[in-house]
């Protein structure tokens, strides 16, 4: 008998007040996670907004905005654990696990069922999950046999989620605010701002996080990000090209820059306060004034150049910034916008007057000791003349233009109509399937994804193939069922869950960037790699080598 998925079992898809605790919030995510329609997704987190206690809000709101605490036990020993309480073989339970796809799900489905339920809160279940982290692995196993047992299959699989730390539900900002302005009717806007910054939701309430005006509060916190969508046609749709301001589209992290109160605070778009990993920012203070908030794109700037993104990468996520990497690769805020101004929030001004406001600003503190270099502006009597500049953008070190409308005003979150991405086309390259891996979630039971190499020749004078780059999304659904199929039939060896397989397909692969890096075999990184297209009329000997993608970096 097939054993039934999580979209199979019979739970609660609506919150009622009598379902509050663990029970609500599994009612609640059973319900996020099975549908696409945003407005039910709205009407259940509203609905759980207005019934659930304070504190699981607050840790429902960090759960979904990804700020879930340190996972307690590694997958190891979760393994290891739920396989002994289901009474099977280790090997059993990972062949289970490459099967189903998810690690959480699995243990779900092999613990024996429990017809009772549980009256502890989210808050109750994620203050034990921060107490248990510190204890004993005894303890540990001790904890979750007991919760296991006694939960019932869905709380089970959302218990799980959060001792594993991997709880991806597809929630966006723009919709959480949708549905607590519902419930609170609290505009969307200032909800929005709210939810920004590094809030801990083990030490706020829900009245300071959302129900209270604490001026205090906001000293810190950036607003809300505008984000544009690619062009979907031709930019000549866009109407009249004069209407439109251009700059190029860099390939940094995108960040607000904020003074106030004679501090500075740096914000990634991933809602990270990032101000200790560039400490070259720390000059702008009381040389850009107080109340002031900058939109742009922080980025590598080496030997008087803007650097690659791979440069980029040996500053993000080091604890430590040093003081010879802090000579090695410097970094700039290459500003785009300005959004607060002598402390007054200027974002609902038209484009072109934020930029002046911007331009004057740079004017007057434009001191070569600053890292603080303006995004240029352009304007063009023609598309034609735009798409010239856009086929510049490689040697600009940009991925193309970002088109915006002089009008705009400065939007939260994506919206289509006034600011638009013109990215140049990707660069490609033929290589050769060599490894195969299989997929997640509806795509567990296939091999979907893969490794490619491409042709080196090594101190011997032999040709071998490298491996370059991992990719596992272009194919349609029928060519994915179509190579694994094939891998099935043609694996070499076996290593866990990865194939290696023999070389026989070629694959055209799409890229964005390009650069050096003593990180890869290859002695090449690319950027977001992915597959164009099956090439089935290629031979392995028609595939490219690797002194053909170096060719390719700038």
């Amino acid at each position: 008998m097939k054993p039934q998925t999580i979209s199979e079992m019979d739970v609660p898809t609506s919150i009622a007040s009598n379902e509050l605790g663990m029970r609500g919030f599994a009612a609640l995510i059973k319900t996020l996670d099975s549908t696409n329609k945003t407005n039910i997704k709205v009407q259940a987190l509203a609905d759980y907004f207005r019934v659930a206690n304070d504190t699981d809000k607050v840790w429902t709101i960090a759960i979904l905005s990804h700020r879930r605490p340190p996972r307690p036990v590694n997958t190891t020993l979760l393994r290891e654990w739920a396989s002994e309480l289901a009474n099977i073989p280790l090997w059993l339970f990972e062949e289970s696990y490459h099967i189903v796809g998810d690690l959480a799900e699995t243990i779900a489905l092999i613990v024996p069922s429990s017809k009772t339920s549980t009256e502890k809160t989210l808050t109750q279940f994620l203050e034990e999950m921060i107490a248990l982290k510190k204890k004993s692995d005894v303890d540990k196993k001790t904890y979750l046999f007991e919760n296991w047992k006694v939960l019932d299959y869905y709380e089970r699989f959302v218990f799980t989620k959060l001792i594993t730390g991997g709880f991806r539900i597809g929630v966006s900002q723009k919709l959480m605010t949708r549905a607590l302005a519902k419930a609170t009717e609290i505009d969307e806007d200032i909800l929005a701002y709210k939810l920004m910054g590094n809030w801990d939701p083990n030490k706020i309430t829900f009245q300071e996080l959302i129900l209270e005006e604490n001026e205090s509060d906001y000293l810190s916190k950036p607003y809300p990000f505008y984000l544009a969508y690619a062009i979907e046609n031709e930019p000549e749709d866009l109407g009249d090209v004069t209407h439109w301001s251009a700059e190029h589209k860099w390939d940094g992290i995108r960040s607000q820059v904020i003074l106030r109160n004679d501090e500075l605070f740096v914000w990634s778009r991933g809602e990270e306060l990032v101000t200790d990993k560039y400490p070259e920012f720390n000059l702008f203070i009381q040389k850009i004034p107080n109340g002031t908030v900058i939109d742009g794109e922080i980025l590598p700037y080496i030997d008087g150049q803007i650097g690659t993104f791979n440069d980029l990468q040996t500053r993000i996520g080091r604890k430590m910034i040093s003081k010879a990497l802090l000579k090695k690769v410097p970094v700039i805020l290459k500003a785009y916008d300005i959004l607060e101004w002598k402390g007054k929030d200027i974002r609902n001004q038209p484009f072109t007057e934020r930029r002046a406001i911007l331009e004057k600003l740079f004017k007057e503190v434009n001191h070569t000791d600053l890292p603080f270099h303006l995004s240029e502006t352009m304007h063009f009597n023609s598309w034609e003349e735009a798409a010239i500049e856009r086929e510049r953008s490689r040697e600009m070190f940009s991925e193309g233009l970002m088109l915006k409308h002089k009008d705009s005003p400065y939007l939260v979150g994506r919206k289509k109509g006034d600011w638009w991405k013109w990215k140049v086309d990707p660069l490609t390259i033929d290589a050769v399937l060599t490894y195969a891996m299989r997929g997640h979630g509806r795509r567990s039971n296939l091999f979907t994804d893969y490794t490619f190499a491409l042709w080196n020749t090594n101190d011997e004078g032999e040709k071998e193939l490298v491996t370059f780059a991992k990719a596992y999304s272009g194919l349609t659904d029928a060519e994915f069922r179509k190579v694994d199929a094939w891998i099935k039939k043609n694996t070499l060896e076996r290593f866990g869950p990865v194939r290696s397989v023999t070389p026989h397909h070629v694959f055209e692969i799409a890229f964005e960037g390009i650069a050096l890096s003593k990180r890869h075999k290859s002695g090449v990184a690319t950027r977001f790699p992915r597959i164009l297209r099956w090439r089935k009329d290629k031979t392995i000997h028609e595939a490219n080598s690797l002194g053909d993608l170096k060719l390719m970096i700038p």
